[in-house]
């Protein structure tokens, strides 16, 4: 898919980013802080050899104010970085991160750049440990697809403010200017929800996100302004999932909205899912309550991913060129460890498509 708009992300001085590139602190900083010579600082820091109390006291008090991490493969590296890249990615349950990630290594194995990943799953701590693991071991730049939250935001502008390279794919960072690659997600839901308004639903639900936290999301956003651009008003009760978190929505988790909308005094005629999983969660609870899709209940996702196709009956969905985003991603990362991108927080958004098949179809409520 083609490249459809450029544009740079909010200026990172507004919000608590740094413009000033700060290098990690290393042990010689640590050293001249306290006072002391470079070994005894690594002495007082892994607990070898002796030293006073207080010398380990100031050392230690440092080492916090310098926010130094021990660098786990320094005495080999000698300082310098892997050339390797961190990926976080929400989980590797959906297909979707499989398909990004051999996206990625199709540019980062050539060139000699070994791929190491990571996992958020359903909480922000594990992105954090994930993320800070990859500074400790060095790697040469983070490529980052977790879903937004504002506690990734925090870590995020915490390590670009170390001088990490890195490249989100998916998201945005607030307050921080940082290099995103991404679909355009508002137009896909727009599109497909406007695909089942011309169907003749008017009541249509959305699955994969708890209503509190769905304003955030781009899918939904383009959701909400399908209904609205159609005058239709559907309550925030049809909006059903978990809480937000950097992962993707789930199959159970699809399953789970579609059997808490079956409540609802008035079932929906169609249900936009947040992804391909979360939609078929939704068919297999419907299939449960014998629901028929799409005589009675239409059902559409978005990611196309290649079970959407298979699926019976065949998803309809939004497609998203997923494996070029990680292309483009991993492409932006090397030009930037390579010192050939000097400028910061430029967004490329491509393009997505909707593809039609047999799980929507006309309103007969």
């Amino acid at each position: 898919m083609a490249e459809t708009k450029q544009s740079k992300a909010p200026n990172a001085k507004a919000d608590g980013g740094s413009a000033v590139r700060k290098k990690p602190a290393t042990l010689a900083d640590v050293a001249r802080e306290a006072g002391v010579v470079a070994m005894t600082a690594s002495r007082a820091i892994n607990g070898s050899g002796y030293v006073s109390q207080d010398v380990r006291e100031r050392v230690l008090a440092a080492a916090r104010a310098l926010n130094y991490r021990p660098n786990m493969l320094a005495r080999s590296l000698k300082g310098q970085r892997l050339k390797a890249v961190g990926i976080m990615l929400p989980d590797i349950a959906n297909p979707f991160s499989a398909e990004l990630v051999e996206g990625m290594k199709d540019v980062l194995e050539p060139e000699g750049y070994t791929p190491f990943i990571a996992l958020a799953g359903r909480g922000v701590d594990h992105e954090r440990e994930g993320l800070q693991s990859f500074v400790d071991h060095r790697v040469g730049g983070l490529l980052v697809a977790t879903l937004r939250t504002d506690a990734g935001d925090d870590l995020l502008r915490e390590l670009q403010a170390q001088g990490i390279p890195m490249v989100t794919v998916g998201r945005e960072v607030k307050g921080a200017q940082v290099d995103c690659v991404t679909a355009d997600h508002w137009q896909g839901a727009f599109d497909v929800t406007m695909h089942l308004i011309e169907l003749g639903h008017r009541l249509i639900g959305f699955v994969g996100i708890a209503a509190e936290d769905a304003p955030a999301l781009r899918r939904y956003q383009g959701y909400r302004a399908a209904l609205e651009k159609a005058g239709l008003t559907v309550g925030m009760e049809y909006t059903v999932g978990p809480e937000y978190a950097p992962a993707f929505a789930t199959q159970e988790e699809g399953y789970e909205g579609m059997m808490r909308l079956a409540k609802m005094k008035k079932l929906p005629t169609a249900v936009l899912a947040r992804n391909d999983s979360a939609a078929i969660g939704v068919m297999r609870a419907a299939h449960t309550l014998g629901i028929k899709v799409p005589e009675d209940l239409s059902v559409a996702g978005f990611d196309n991913i290649p079970l959407a196709a298979f699926w019976t009956p065949a998803l309809t969905t939004v497609g998203q060129p997923i494996r070029e985003q990680g292309r483009l991603a991993a492409k932006i990362l090397l030009d930037k460890i390579e010192g050939k991108l000097s400028e910061e927080g430029e967004t490329r958004t491509m393009e997505c498509e909707l593809v039609v098949r047999e799980s929507t179809g006309k309103c007969r409520g």
